[in-house]
């Protein structure tokens, strides 16, 4: 389901937009009238999902590298004009196995993806709304962000400061146009799976109280909502997608 120029006249950058629930939120905002900027690391899948998505442009960028974050940036305002929406999608799981034996390597990884290079992005970004005196952040958490999941304690501290990060920024923007949410979901069907071991998948779906993953449209949906002006009173909050598995 769409709605037919919910998105009419304004700019979004979607981040991790070559894959997963990055390239469906930004299908679905070009099919509601909005014009997308995609950044992803992998440049390939990128040309590809420029011509699906029908994106304005395409980045291939490392969000855990400031710097390049900062250009891209500028490079997204020059092709889109303004900037209206940014949708933080881009994460890795990093290693499954417990703290002891979490290579540090791999930490460093998940803490400069997910939760570094999301602070790079919307630092980057929120300027650009604020000019606007509209915006709409949305950044992409778990349920493990809330509860932890056993071996994977890097994306799951990750996940709760993005949690932590996007209170605080919500309520710095409040009043001034611009909103900023969190989504938590559960485990959904998506590439981001292929990055972990089967165990580890069934241990998650076996907490889901609805007995199955969720599909990316269902997140897809919500992210949507939080991206459209349709969401004008909540912000630093964050909005479930779990199967029942968080319900605060």
């Amino acid at each position: 389901m769409t709605f037919a120029g919910r998105f009419a006249g304004r700019a979004a950058v979607v981040t991790g937009g070559a894959s997963g629930l990055g390239k469906d939120v930004a299908t679905r905002i070009v099919a509601e009238g909005g014009t997308v900027v995609l950044w992803d690391m992998n440049a390939d899948a990128l040309a590809a999902a420029q011509a699906e998505v029908g994106a304005a442009g395409v980045t291939a960028v490392d969000v855990s590298d400031a710097d390049a974050v900062a250009k891209a940036a500028e490079a997204a305002l020059a092709t889109l004009g303004k900037i209206d929406v940014l949708v933080c999608s881009a994460g890795i799981t990093g290693a499954t196995v417990p703290v002891h034996e979490f290579p540090i390597d791999s930490w460093l990884q998940v803490v400069g993806v997910n939760l570094n290079g999301l602070f790079y992005c919307n630092r980057a970004i929120v300027p650009h709304l604020l000019a606007n005196g509209y915006g709409r952040i949305v950044n992409v958490a778990s349920v493990a962000g809330k509860e932890g999941n056993p071996n994977a304690s890097a994306y799951s501290a990750t996940k709760a400061g993005v949690i932590g990060f996007t209170k605080s920024l919500g309520k710095e923007l409040a009043g001034k146009g611009v909103i900023a949410n969190a989504l938590t979901p559960a485990t959904f069907e998506s590439p981001i799976l292929a990055q972990l071991p089967q165990s580890q998948v069934d241990y998650m779906r076996s907490k889901i109280p609805m007995g199955r993953l969720g599909e990316v449209h269902e997140s897809t949906a919500m992210v949507c909502f939080m991206a459209s002006e349709e969401c004008s009173f909540t912000t630093a909050s964050t909005f479930d997608t779990s199967g029942g598995r968080t319900t605060y």
